[in-house]
């Protein structure tokens, strides 16, 4: 770079830092400068250059083709007051009318980079809250009669806002009477009822006091972009760690769970296999009061700090030394704490990826052994992979050795649950559905300019080529949906469960710092006064110092030409569906792009399941008729929707512990009728049942696939 162009770039830097220090100065006519009783959280300049270019970058990149005008603004001024008071249990009518100001011009604020309106409004809500936390903590000790007629309204999402304080009064009254009544039902001490009831709420005051404005800004800017769509999403630097690590399966730490308890940081699990794990020198339960850098660094003291602040400071890159200052597990704070030494590395976490149990079904005369793959997500270390690391970890490599066990252990059929399964990672979708195909397409994606672009197997060998089922439920989506519907359409194996979430959009991930022109990062790097953790979220050792926005920039069609959006994948062999679609999925999201079609793509079915599957429903519905987790499985529907019709509770002791007593006695009786019929020991009143140990959609679901062994032999 020459002279000439240095000089240029400092005269727009310093022109820059005095536009930024005006924009600081300026006063909004509109927003009253301080909220009593609130922390009066302010934006920074950051936040106003993000906010600026998010507007830009879903205007010319988004799928849907977005104008941020006044309409938008009104849907975004709607949707941040539900985020923050979705139950309106805070809000007064007042403020709500106040806020009226803001309703249309929330679009022009995001793009000039003005966040003082969202900031105030929640800066009025802080204070709403803190002033109703306080006054429940002062009904604690109020006298309450159990024996009326009153209930306790605690769904108010269609009622109108607080009329007044009165009436927030009264709402606050009922529910602390509630939440003692609650206690009561299950124990009669009175006061320990009442200090567990004022303990929670001083916790509350508590977290209060602990946001800061990259809370407001993460709440904001959900807001903002799920008016878009609802998987267009802006991550704050800590959360945007956060989703990468997640989708790794890795990060880089001491490979230890924290958690918080009475404002200090204490260990909540040992993560096996980590630095913590190897070194025995830290224990569960032991509390975190100070942590320090290197061999030499000075101890910071972590006590009533945010937890995400404390685990920035603990995490860091692999290799690198960090100290704890430790109370050893069972000891008081006042003890004399060790000092523990651990060095960073990379951590796997293998409890969240895909494992296998193998169960045994006997059928028709016949025994038989299926392999169970659970995968809670489509996962790759995409870090590791870009680097060259062969051992990298992902979703297909993690499945691959689970199938080549099971083929050693000689299993009849395989199957891949996918319940619950959010997706992830698109490429791992594909390598995985070729691990049952030879070659051929697996998806089509379709781009902003209407180009198609069709993503294929190339890898010819098979993993698995015997009997195959994938079970998928209502909260299976994007990448689960883009494999079962693949192994749908190719004919490869039985899809079984519930219709599936419905998510057939693609979204990229960028870093904001890829966006943000070179002269404002020089001007925020420059303005970075690396503040501590005690109430403002900044970087820590490991942390990216700009945001990540996940936008929407194509949709997902399956190999026959149909989008997964909107109507997901519907199973050969259906369950009912406990959760209804207009409340859960992408049908319920009001800014969900639609479903449609584009052209098949060329692709060969392996075999027509048509026949056999229609075999498989007659004989799945003949066990059902006699199925009691069947019968069970309706009636759960069934109260489902009368609970979620539900929206206030009676506040009288008598009644409330009748129909605790009597669902207790139901539900006791159902899953001893269960046991029985699978032949366990039955379960005596107040026994919680094992978790995981009678799973009715999955025993069926293994009797399905006993089906198709014998039908395709």
């Amino acid at each position: 770079m020459n002279l000439k162009s240095v000089k240029e770039m400092l005269k727009r830097l310093y022109l820059a830092i005095f536009l930024f220090a005006a924009l600081a100065c300026q006063a909004d006519p509109r927003v009253q400068a301080e909220v009593e009783g609130s922390s009066n959280l302010q934006p920074d300049a950051q936040q106003s250059v993000e906010a600026k270019e998010l507007v830009g970058l879903i205007e010319k990149f988004h799928y849907k083709k977005v104008k941020v005008d006044d309409a938008f603004s009104s849907a975004v001024f709607d949707r941040y007051l539900k985020a923050l008071d979705a139950g309106k249990s805070y809000f007064l009518q007042s403020d709500i009318k106040e806020f009226e100001k803001f309703r249309n011009t929330l679009d022009d604020d995001l793009r000039e980079g003005d966040l003082s309106a969202p900031f105030y409004i929640f800066n009025v809500y802080q204070k709403r809250y803190t002033d109703r936390v306080n006054y429940a903590l002062a009904q604690i000790e109020s006298k309450y009669d159990f024996s009326g007629n009153d209930k306790y309204t605690y769904d108010r999402e269609d009622m109108p806002w607080l009329a007044n304080t009165a009436e927030a009064d009264d709402l606050w009254s009922k529910r602390i009477k509630y939440e003692l009544l609650n206690l009561k039902v299950s124990s009669p001490d009175i006061e320990k009822n009442k200090k567990t009831l004022k303990d929670r709420y001083k916790s509350l005051i508590s977290q209060s006091a602990k946001f800061n404005n990259q809370d407001v800004f993460q709440t904001i800017m959900n807001a903002f972009t799920e008016s878009v769509d609802p998987h267009t999403n802006y991550f704050v630097p800590t959360r945007a760690q956060e989703f990468n690590e997640d989708l790794a399966r890795t990060f880089e730490g001491i490979g230890a769970r924290l958690q918080v308890e009475n404002e200090v940081v204490k260990v909540a699990e040992i993560i096996p296999g980590g630095p913590a794990f190897k070194a025995k020198t830290l224990n569960v339960n032991d509390k975190i009061i100070a942590v320090a850098q290197g061999k030499d660094g000075e101890f910071v003291d972590v006590v009533g700090w945010r937890i995400e602040i404390t685990v920035t400071k603990i995490k860091g890159p692999k290799g690198t030394i960090v100290r704890l200052k430790v109370i050893p597990a069972g000891q008081e704070l006042s003890a004399k704490p060790k000092i523990v030494e651990l060095v960073r590395d990379k951590v796997i976490l293998e409890e969240q990826s895909a494992k296998k149990t193998i169960k045994t079904i006997t059928s028709n005369g016949g025994t038989y052994k299926v392999g169970i793959i659970t995968i809670p997500a489509f996962y790759a270390d995409f870090k590791a992979m870009q680097a060259g690391d062969r051992n990298y970890k992902s979703t297909t490599r993690d499945v691959k050795l689970l199938l080549d066990t099971l083929k050693q252990q000689k299993v009849d059929a395989v199957v891949i649950d996918l319940r619950s399964n959010g997706g992830g990672s698109l490429p791992e979708a594909i390598s995985l559905t070729g691990l049952f195909i030879k070659t051929g397409p697996v998806v089509q994606v379709r781009d902003a300019r209407n180009q198609i672009e069709v993503d294929e197997d190339e890898d010819p060998s098979v993993t698995w080529s015997g009997p195959l089922g994938v079970l998928v439920d209502r909260f299976s989506a994007s990448a689960s949906e883009i494999f079962a519907g693949a192994i749908q359409d190719y004919g490869r194996g039985v899809i079984m469960g519930t219709q599936t979430y419905g998510k057939g959009t693609v979204q990229q991930g960028i870093d904001m710092a890829r966006v943000i022109p070179e002269v404002d990062k020089l001007m925020l790097l420059a303005g970075n006064k690396g503040k501590d953790g005690k109430g403002v979220a900044v970087a820590g050792n490991n942390t990216p110092r700009f945001g990540q926005i996940n936008l929407t920039m194509a949709k997902f069609y399956r190999v026959n030409g149909s989008s997964t959006q909107h109507k997901g994948v519907m199973p050969d062999i259906q369950f009912p569906m406990v959760f209804p679609a207009d409340k859960y999925g992408e049908s319920s999201e009001p800014t969900a792009l639609p479903w449609d079609t584009i052209e098949p793509s060329k692709y060969a079915p392996l075999t027509n399941l048509g026949p056999v599957n229609r075999q498989l429903i007659t004989k799945h519905e003949e066990r059902m008729k006699t199925s009691i987790e069947y019968k069970n499985l309706l009636e759960d529907i069934t109260q489902f929707r009368k609970r979620d019709a539900e929206t206030s509770v009676t506040l009288n002791e008598a009644q409330l512990k009748k129909e605790r007593d009597e669902q207790e006695a139901r539900n006791l009786a159902r899953d001893n009728a269960v046991r029985k019929a699978h032949g366990l020991e039955p379960l005596k009143k107040g026994e919680a049942r094992p978790k995981d140990e009678v799973d009715f959609i999955r025993d069926e679901s293994l009797q399905i696939m006993a089906d198709l062994i014998q039908l395709q032999k």
